[in-house]
């Protein structure tokens, strides 16, 4: 009796009233060696298996332990490479994270956006250019004055010469006093990590408002 059709006959016989014992019908490495000893069980004494069918199915046998044995093992290999990402992440809370653009978009007429402030701020501008690198808009930070840490902002999409400009990408960067009188610059895209949280077993790291992937973040420092 060949293996095919004892497989065929145990699959047939694996329910138990009506319960299956092996309801995803997968042959492991035991069901393997079953099969084989009912198969030798079963074999007709005029035509006994010969040895080189015997040592085939053997080693087909030690091919099926070996691939459980290496499945096992990546398993527990995902395993632990999951929890250093956990742990990495962790670690990364209080680290400077950079998202690798100072562009933000306006979209209708309207961009809306966060820049971190490490140090207090005196007096200073924000910056804001096209794509060509030309300044479009300078915004001044006297509301800001006294401020630090990350802080909101929005743009209407008007230049300095009251042009309403088209939706896009615009850079935002900003040179600043701080109160000790020394130059400071800072731009969008760059934020203290200030959490983690996880979804669906992901981490996702809050910088400013939002929380983001660690595949979205390009640099830690």
């Amino acid at each position: 009796m060949a293996i095919s059709q004892i497989t065929s006959t145990a699959t047939q016989a694996s329910t138990t009233n009506g319960v299956w014992e092996n309801p995803n019908g997968v042959l492991d490495k035991d069901s393997f060696m079953k099969l084989l000893l009912v198969e030798l069980q079963h074999q007709d004494p005029t035509e006994p298996m010969d040895s080189e069918k015997i040592l085939s199915q053997t080693s087909q046998l030690a091919t099926l332990e070996s691939a459980a044995n290496t499945n096992k093992t990546m398993e527990e290999l995902v395993a632990k490479l999951n929890a250093n990402m956990d742990m990495g992440a962790i670690g990364a809370i209080g680290k400077m994270a950079s998202l690798g653009s100072n562009a933000v978009t306006l979209q209708d007429g309207l961009a809306k956006f966060e820049i971190y402030f490490q140090e207090e701020i005196k007096s200073g501008t924000l910056r804001i250019e096209d794509r060509n690198g030309n300044l479009v808009k300078t915004v001044s930070l006297e509301e800001q004055a006294g401020k630090s840490g990350v802080l909101a902002f929005q743009w209407d999409g008007y230049s300095n010469d009251g042009t309403l400009l088209d939706d896009g990408y615009y850079s935002v960067k900003s040179e600043y006093l701080d109160v000790n009188n020394k130059q400071q610059t800072t731009q969008f895209g760059i934020y203290p990590i200030e959490s983690v949280k996880y979804e669906d077993g992901r981490p996702l790291m809050k910088l400013g408002s939002s929380y983001v992937t660690m595949e979205n973040i390009v640099e830690f420092f």
